[in-house]
């Protein structure tokens, strides 16, 4: 049986039938396909009043379907792409060339900065409907997310059994998470452990930020060097848990913020590193690996070039910058 949909006209309710396809899928992930347009703050907001309802029961956003479930959506206003919204053809293409690996449970990318993992909030088009785009006869549904500005391996589920078995590992702490950033300053270990939990909250206007609080859920980032460079240093970042923000937050919260980030980075560094070429935030997924049914799976990406390029000037330049050594030992509080 596949998912089914009927509406009760007088109140705008629609009942959906769950098919075998959405069997044991996160019902917050259900509704963000069902009401394409949708912002995911409204979703959420449906779910937290109780207005979505499962066999008549309320639902949490980690509620999971089952096959013959009866799934209730209260009415909503879903907004009409205007014409010419479409997702454009150049860009439909220059994303499906990032492929690094595909079978027949799991589509590979390597996801360049500045495309976001999947549209709304006012992105038309992210990651997922640029590559659904691509191949319309396929069944591609997001593993997990990285931030618009972060580059890197990311994972889509061509198949059920990809999608529940890698969202069931990431749950249960069995995947490897690796990212290349840039430290602002001199962190005084070549190895460090950040664990201090981290808090999410929505500002007006719908932007998150995350900050590091007592009752915050728990979250650990594991920090190793990898290069040095005048004011900063290259670090590999290996998540222990996956909260939202948390490699940027826990390197702002000991004191070297990731260069160029906007959010929680330092200012004056982050124009300085611009005008030497540093044009978005430096956060790299560079691997991620896991074991589903017997079968090793590892994915790696290299260094985008723009990054590459900015390290090569930084070493050079990097040296003629009083303001950067100066601003690395006041940091430091050397």
């Amino acid at each position: 049986m596949q998912t089914a949909t009927s509406r009760d006209v007088p109140h705008g309710v629609r009942q959906v039938a769950i098919g075998p396809e959405r069997d044991g899928q996160r019902i917050d992930n259900a509704l963000a396909t069902l009401l394409k347009g949708v912002p995911k703050s409204m979703i959420y907001r449906l779910l937290r009043t109780g207005q979505v309802r499962v066999n008549g029961k309320r639902a949490k956003p980690d509620t999971r379907l089952s096959d013959g479930d009866m799934l209730r959506i209260p009415p909503i206003r879903v907004a009409e792409r205007p014409e010419g919204r479409e997702a454009p053809d150049a860009l439909v293409s220059s994303l499906a060339e990032t492929v690094i690996f595909e079978d027949k449970h799991f589509l590979v990318i390597d996801k360049p900065s500045g495309i976001a993992s999947h549209g709304g909030s006012g992105v038309s088009h992210g990651a997922i409907e640029l590559l659904r785009a691509a191949r319309p006869h396929e069944s591609l549904e997001l593993v997990h997310r990285l931030d618009r500005d972060t580059s890197g391996v990311l994972v889509l589920a061509k198949s059920r059994a990809g999608l529940t078995g890698l969202q069931a590992a990431i749950r249960a702490g069995e995947v490897t998470k690796q990212y290349l950033c840039l430290m602002v300053g001199h962190p005084p270990k070549a190895k460090f452990d950040v664990n201090a939990p981290l808090r999410k909250s929505i500002l007006q206007g719908g932007e998150r930020m995350v900050r590091v609080s007592d009752d915050g859920k728990p979250s650990l980032t594991f920090f190793r060097e990898m290069e040095q460079y005048p004011g900063a240093r290259l670090m590999q970042a290996t998540l222990g848990t996956g909260r939202t923000h948390q490699i940027r937050v826990h390197a702002a919260h000991v004191g070297y913020p990731l260069a160029g980030d906007p959010k929680y980075g330092d200012r004056e560094m982050n124009k300085r590193f611009r005008d030497m070429g540093l044009q978005r935030l430096f956060l790299h997924a560079s691997h991620l690996s896991f074991e589903l049914d017997g079968r090793l799976y590892s994915f790696s990406a290299p260094l985008p070039d723009d990054l590459k390029t900015f390290l090569d000037v930084l070493a050079v330049k990097g040296k003629h910058l009083p303001y950067i050594q100066a601003a690395a030992k006041e940091r430091n509080g050397r």
